[in-house]
Formats: structure tokens, C-alpha cells, sequence
């Protein structure tokens, strides 16, 4: 039987195929849609904060994805293949509520969680009649957070919490329509310790409506610091602050990897013009120069301290005792490592908290403090050196100043290290303007 559209127009409706990665949209036939989603939910493309080149990553961005979902709005059924650990909390509730758009207008909507739909992912979910689930699939809920790096009196805080009650209550009417059988005070619970739900606890729960008995076993294990999911071959980092659950199995041979891998990190070597410090593993610095490693450590503990971390350790430097427990205590210290690095994420890039963590060359909260330190140092010297280069091709000293000014410095282009506290300030400002709801 032909369709509306093939009545109207006497030919087949235009296939519709969108691919830009993280996700893709296709509809063959005008009324068969399929959405397949793989990635962090964000408003826009984070950028990095000292080049402002694009991150890499697998990014659903809102207003790309929203465009492209105008084109399924003629569809009869829409199917969603769900892999996300979440991310920018109102951008999942506004795809959420275009969703719910679709589905007043008469479309079908099904969820097919293929990976794991955590946090914003599963507000998504949640869009869907109908959610059809994997055994070893995950589901996680948990409550709004936001990450504040500003100075804060007790009016300002009782504002952010009011706001993220606001956020929470709106999260709960989701999961509630989906879970009708939950009260609100169970689901404000159940987000509040963060709970992790496996394909089966899902539909018991109400919030998937369809276990796939025949599906494939999902090949799901967390690290051994429990801040990184990898699943079918693909890590996923977790949100600071938040843990994978105990039930899933832990890769330790990685945590032991990382453990040796730092204890023999090789040196770096940079740039020495203008008198820059060369780089160079921390142990190495100390045996060199006690002072300015001693002083560089102060540095990094007080960032640390300023965080609310707690106070930090050194760095292995020996095999610790063989112990009975086949490699516990190389886990221990493997997630102590990482939730120091966690707490000084809101100082530094992600790129430069990833590296510390997972990179080649893996190091604790104060080597990463120590080494970013150096690579301000380095750069700042360059950048320095290449604008007294300029200044000095260009004769602007020989140049008088304008209008009678004098010593006060009106009218003077700016000193190269004006140029760098501005430019530092810039960065800093804003990074405490930013204030992402997850």
C-alpha cells in the first residue's frame, strides 16, 4: 500500500541520512526513523581553554542534533539506539521534551539501550513508550551537581542548592512518567545514592519496558580507580565525583600498568632559551635543585588543599612489599592517583587532566602541577621572547610617545608581561564564568 506521501507526489519520499558521528539519523521510506546515539550530550563542542582548538571526543552538540531531528518529524516510528553516559543536564531534558513533542504528534518512540544510558542518557531514555534493554546494559540516575570555582558566601550557595532542588524535581517528573509505580520521594532516593541498574533491575523498576533475553553479552568493566567505564572496547570517562558501582568487574592489570608506568616515567626535555628550566621527572629535580622542586611541591599541595582534596602523598619511588592480597594495594594506590588528579580538575584543561591520568607517561596531583607549572614556564619564555623579537624589528622603541605622554605610561603599547597577565586573566575569568549542570 503506497504512502500519503507517494499518493501526494507519485513518487517515493527522499531518504533521509545523517551522519556526524557521535550520532546518525536515517529514514529510507518517510515514516521509518532511526536515531543511533553514542556519545557525551553537550551544548556545544568544548574547546580546548588555551588554544581554542575543538576537543577530540564523541559529542552530541544540541543545536546540530536538534536541526537534524526537524527531519525525522514526518516519521511513524522512531527508534533510538542508546550508548551514553550523559552529560549537560539541560540539553538531555530538552531533548527529552522535543521527543515528547514527536510522540504527541504520533510517532512511535522506542529505546533500544545498546551500552549503558547514564545520567542525561537516561532522561532520553525516559522520552521513549517503549525501552527494550540489554541484561548487561546499565541504567544510572543520580541528582544534579554543578562545579563552582569562585568565591562563594553562604547566600550564593543556598542559591546554586535551590537551583539544583529546581533541577532535581524536574528530572524526577521524568522518571516518574516513566516509572509510575515509583513515588517521587523513592526516585529522589534512589538519584540521591546515585544508582546503577542492570537491564533486568531496569524493567523491574519500571524504567525499560523489554529485556532482549537473546542479545549479545555486553562486554563492560570499570578501572581499577573507578572513574572510567570501558565498554565493548571504548573507555568512558566518568563525571567527577562519581564512581562506577562495585558489581562490575575491575580491570586491575591496567591499574598495575599505570602504577609501573609511573614509577619509570622518562624524562621530557623542553626548551631552554631565556633560562627555562628544563623539564624533567620530579625525583630528578630534587637530586638537581631541592629548592625550586621543594617549592614547585608547596605549589602543587596548596592547589590541591584549596580544592578540598585531601592532602597529598609522594609518588611511589620503590616496589611496594609483596603483599598476599595479589594486588590490592596497587589498586588502592591507582585510585588514591586518580581522585587527587579529580580534585584539581577545575584548574587545568582536560586535556591535561586525561594525559595525567591515562596517558603514555601517567604521574600523580604533584608531578601534573609540576609539569604544568614548567609548560606555562615554557611557553610564557617563548611567547616573551618572540614579542621582544617583534618589538625590536619593528623600531617601536625609537618611537616618541603621543601627545606629551609621560612617565606614567599613557599612550606606551602594553609590555610584553602586561600581555600575559591579560591574557592569563582572560583565561581565568572564564573559567569561573563557566557553570555546566550535569
Amino acid at each position: 500500500m503506497p504512502s500519503p506521501l507517494e499518493i501526494i507526489f507519485g513518487r517515493n519520499p527522499k531518504a533521509i541520512s545523517i551522519n556526524r558521528g557521535p550520532y546518525v539519523m536515517e529514514m529510507a521510506d518517510g515514516e521509518n526513523a532511526e536515531i543511533t546515539m553514542y556519545g557525551e550530550i553537550v551544548e556545544r563542542h568544548p574547546k580546548h581553554w588555551w588554544t581554542g582548538e575543538p576537543l577530540e571526543g564523541d559529542f552530541i552538540v544540541q543545536d546540530e542534533f536538534l536541526r537534524d531531528l526537524e527531519n525525522l518529524s514526518g516519521a511513524k516510528t522512531l527508534t533510538i539506539r542508546m550508548h551514553s553516559i550523559g552529560g549537560d543536564a539541560g540539553v538531555s531534558i530538552l531533548i527529552h521534551n522535543r521527543l515528547r513533542d514527536l510522540s504527541a504528534k504520533g510517532t512511535a518512540l522506542t529505546c533500544i539501550v545498546d551500552g549503558v544510558a547514564m545520567s542525561g542518557g537516561s532522561l532520553i531514555m525516559c522520552a521513549c513508550d517503549n525501552v527494550e534493554i540489554n541484561p548487561s546494559s546499565l541504567v544510572m540516575i543520580h541528582k544534579a551537581a554543578i562545579s563552582i570555582w569562585d568565591s562563594c558566601n553562604a547566600d550564593d550557595l543556598r542559591k546554586h542548592a535551590s537551583a539544583l532542588d529546581a533541577w532535581d524535581k524536574a528530572q524526577v517528573s521524568i522518571y516518574k512518567r516513566k516509572a509510575p509505580g515509583l513515588s517521587d520521594m523513592t526516585i529522589s532516593n534512589m538519584m540521591t545514592k546515585t544508582t546503577y541498574m542492570t537491564g533486568t533491575e531496569a524493567v523491574e523498576k519500571g524504567f525499560a519496558d523489554k529485556l532482549l533475553e537473546d542479545a549479545a553479552p555486553l562486554d563492560i568493566a570499570a578501572s581499577a580507580d573507578g572513574r572510567s567505564l570501558f565498554v565493548r572496547g571504548r573507555q568512558f570517562h566518568l563525571t567527577p565525583g562519581m564512581f562506577a558501582p562495585d558489581a562490575i568487574p575491575t580491570v586491575t592489570t591496567e591499574a598495575a600498568a599505570l602504577v609501573e608506568a609511573n614509577k619509570n616515567q622518562p624524562a621530557q626535555t623542553g626548551g631552554q632559551n631565556g633560562g627555562n628550566t628544563m623539564a624533567k621527572p620530579l625525583e630528578e629535580l630534587r637530586a638537581e635543585n631541592p629548592a625550586l622542586a621543594e617549592a614547585l611541591m608547596a605549589e602543587a599541595k596548596a592547589a590541591v588543599s584549596a580544592s578540598g582534596a585531601a592532602a597529598l602523598t609522594p609518588a611511589p619511588t620503590a616496589d611496594p612489599a609483596p603483599q598476599s592480597n595479589g594486588g590490592e594495594d596497587l589498586a588502592q594506590v591507582e585510585r588514591k592517583r586518580i581522585q587527587e588528579i579529580d580534585a584539581l580538575a577545575g584548574l587545568f584543561d582536560a586535556e591535561t587532566i586525561h594525559a595525567a591520568k591515562y596517558g603514555d607517561h601517567p604521574c600523580t596531583a604533584q608531578e601534573m602541577v609540576y609539569q604544568a607549572a614548567q609548560k606555562a614556564s615554557r611557553q610564557g619564555g617563548t611567547f616573551l621572547a618572540a614579542l621582544e623579537a617583534d618589538a625590536a624589528a619593528s623600531g617601536v622603541q625609537a618611537v616618541g610617545a603621543a601627545n606629551g605622554a609621560g612617565s606614567d605610561g599613557a599612550g606606551v603599547p602594553d609590555s610584553p608581561q602586561a600581555v600575559v597577565a591579560q591574557a592569563q586573566a582572560d583565561a581565568k575569568a572564564f573559567n569561573e564564568r563557566k557553570r555546566e549542570v550535569r
